[in-house]
Order: C-alpha cells, then structure tokens, then sequence
C-alpha cells in the first residue's frame, strides 16, 4: 500500500534530505530549502496547488503534459512545476522528483554552501584534516626535493 501523500509525508520525506530545512513563509506556504534556497513548497492553508518544485527541462516538458500538473504560478520560468491534487503522481515518483529537485538546487549552490551540508551529513565520521598536518607533508615534501 501506497503512504497517503500530505503535508506531513512531505516533510518527513524533505526534511529527511542533508542539510534541508523548512520555513513558513508568505503567510501559510511551508517552505523547503536547501542552503537557504527553496526546492518545494506546499500551502498549509487550502490552495490551487498543492505543491511546487523545480524539475530538469526534461521532466519539466513531460510533467505539464500531464492531468493535473501545471506550470507554477511565478516559478515556471525556473522549470518549476505545481500539483494541483495530492494524487496527480504516485508516491514513489513524487519522492524521486522531489529528490530531483532538491539535488537540482544543490547543485547550483556555491561549493562552500555544498561541502559544508556534506560535512554535515557526514557527522562524526568526516575525516577533518588539522591544520598542521597539512603543512607537515608539505614541508616533508619540500625537504625530500631539496635532498635530490
């Protein structure tokens, strides 16, 4: 069985994502970001849609070819689709193109923001380098060099 596809599903499945948060904003709209910037948003409040996100051109085109599946409303020129139902797609493909999305605006954010939500999706088992170790193997090498 199918889970039943609602504002609570959504957030676990978001929030389940490295480094995602959620903010409510413009009144009743639930937000989820990813380094301060949004990859899907549904209404708290009764709605047109019930949820936006951004998709590749290519599930962009495919999508909004599709029953109940429009361009968003002042997001679609950003390749950003909106569900007017909860059912206009089936769970397990909601859940890979919400994670497209997610990974679509991840990978446009500076590489500082992206290594900084791998580390800490990594924990405590991120390797951390100390500062003198670094310089350590440097000066070895610079002395194995200057020794030839």
């Amino acid at each position: 069985m199918s889970p039943v596809v609602n504002a609570d599903w959504l957030r676990e499945l978001c929030l389940s994502f490295p480094g995602a948060t959620e903010q409510i904003q413009w009144g009743s709209d639930l937000l989820f970001k990813v380094g301060g910037k949004m990859f899907a948003v549904t209404p708290l409040e009764p709605a047109r849609v019930f949820l936006s996100f951004k998709a590749s051109p290519e599930n962009f085109a495919e999508l909004t070819e599709r029953a109940n599946i429009i361009p968003a409303p002042y997001l679609a020129r950003a390749q950003w689709v909106a569900l007017e139902t909860k059912d206009a797609l089936p769970s397990a493909e909601l859940a890979a193109l919400v994670r497209e999305s997610y990974d679509l605006v991840l990978a446009k954010l500076p590489s500082k923001v992206r290594e900084s939500i791998g580390k800490k999706s990594a924990g405590k088992s991120a390797t951390v380098k100390r500062p003198g170790e670094a310089k350590t193997k440097r000066t070895a090498r610079k002395g194995r060099r200057s020794a030839k």
